[in-house]
Parts: structure tokens; sequence; C-alpha cells
């Protein structure tokens, strides 16, 4: 058996040395799905090797998806539907990431396979989507988790910054000139620095904790992770990030003109005021 095998292959690979030179690539393409259909993985392998361009049929169908069509009557979208491996996905940290990027990858197979196949049904009668669907149904819960979780943290953040910003705008440093009403420190850059800062923290905190919300009460759809979600998720980080680097600057500013004239106390505090934001980046 061995050395029937053995013998095969050797005819395979003088065969395959031949037809580099010979344009027979429909009589090929013909072998290649027999083989394909047959499990005959050596011969379409080696045959491959010596001619790439088989790899396509002349109606640019994939001979890899060709094969997958016979296994079990799953096309290669039935496939795509299919949990990725934990090896793949550990590399994605937070479960929403995770099924966006199994979203991302169900779609690029979806507008590569013929529009028929996205209708077909396997051999459990199964179309894609729904496919799809049951395989991804755990990871939804647990993004669906992931998600709440750290939009209810982030809320709260949001929120805490917008109590403090709100009220510094009225509380400013230096206080008021009694006779006009206008604050002492109008003309000086440091306290246009702490009132464009405060405003920007301001602004900020409160579109993230607007994102947050939407994010608390979205339907959580199974299309939802692909753009929805991550893209509120990120916007609302990002907001929330910027609102805490500005009150940083708010703060650093009211201090320096409070106390401008002790710079050996002011130097270290604003120095200390930095270190929450750049540990975050």
């Amino acid at each position: 058996m061995k050395l029937a095998r053995s013998q095969a292959l050797e005819l395979l690979d003088n065969m395959c040395e031949v037809i580099k030179h010979e344009d027979i690539n429909e009589l090929l393409t013909a072998a290649d799905f027999r083989a394909s259909k047959l499990g005959m993985f050596e011969f379409i392998d080696r045959v491959l090797q010596a001619k790439p361009n088989l790899v396509w049929t002349s109606m640019r169908r994939n001979l890899f998806q060709f094969a997958i069509e016979y296994s079990d009557n799953n096309c290669a979208l039935h496939v795509a539907g299919m949990l990725s491996p934990l090896a793949r996905l550990d590399n994605i940290s937070g479960a929403a990431l995770k099924m966006q990027r199994e979203l991302q990858w169900f779609k690029e197979v979806e507008n590569i396979v013929r529009p028929l196949l996205k209708e077909s049904l396997n051999k459990e009668y199964k179309m894609p989507r729904e496919m799809f669907s049951e395989n991804h149904n755990q990871l939804v819960k647990e993004g669906e988790r992931w998600m709440k979780e750290t939009a209810f943290s982030c809320t709260v953040v949001g929120a805490l910054i917008i109590t403090i910003m709100f009220a510094a705008t009225f509380i400013i440093p230096g206080g008021n000139n009694g006779e006009t009403g206008f604050p002492i420190f109008l003309h000086k850059k440091l306290f246009m620095a702490f009132i464009v800062s405060d405003a920007i923290s301001l602004f900020s905190s409160t579109t993230s904790v607007l994102m947050f919300l939407g994010i608390l009460t979205s339907r959580y759809a199974v299309d939802d992770f692909l753009t929805s979600l991550p893209t509120k998720m990120i916007i609302g980080l990002s907001t929330v990030f910027i609102s805490i680097a500005t009150m940083m600057v708010a703060f650093s500013s009211a201090l320096f003109i409070i106390i401008h004239e002790q710079s050996w106390i002011v130097i270290p505090m604003i120095f200390l005021a930095s270190v929450p934001v750049t540990s975050f980046i």
C-alpha cells in the first residue's frame, strides 16, 4: 500500500513538471474539482504548486470555496458563520470587539460569495445568517454585559466631571470685581486657559455621558456590534479622556492663578496633576 502510494506521488510529481509548460488549464481545473469532491488534497496541493492560477475557475469561483461546499453541504458563508478559534479571539480585548471582528469577517466573506449562497441551506437546513447567530449567541451576551458594565462605570465618571466643571464655571479663581461683576483675572492668559479648558471638559464629558447612555439603552442586536456600539464606545471613551485631561488643565491653571508667587508649590502640583492623564495613555 505504501509502495503504491509513493509511486502514485512520484508519478504525480512528474506530471506536475510537465504541466508547468502546457496550456491545459480546463482539463486540470476539472481534475482539481473532481479531486476536491473526493478529498484528494495532495493532488490539489501539487497541481496548484505547478499551476497557481488554477485556484480560480473561469467564473472567478475559488477552488477552496468549491471544496467547502462539498463539506456537510456548508458553503463558504456557513463556514464564516462558525465561531473563530479561541486562540484567534484571545488577541482581541473585550467581548464586544471580538464580536465586531467576527461580524467583519462574515461580511467580507458575504461580499465575495455568490448572492445565491446567502440563502443556501446546509444539511441541518440552516442558512448562513442563522448559523452565525446560533454560533455567536454566547459571545453576543458576553459583549452586551461587557458593554453595559463599561458604559455604566464611565457614565458615573462623566456625570461627576459634569458636576465639577459646571460648578467651576461660577466659582472662578480670584472671584469677581465688586463694581463691574467681571472676573478679576479676566484679561490674564491663564484665566482664559482655565475658562477654555473648563468648557471643553464640560462639553466632552456631556458628550461621553450621552454616548454611554446610548449604549445602555441599545437593543443589542447582532448587527449593532459591527458599527453602532463600537463607534459609541470609542467616542465615549475618547471624550471622557479629553474631559479628564482638560479638567487637569483647568485645575492647573486655577492653581497657578491663585498661588503663582509660590512656585515651589505650584510646579509639583501641576506635575502631579499630569500623572492621571499620562498613566491612561
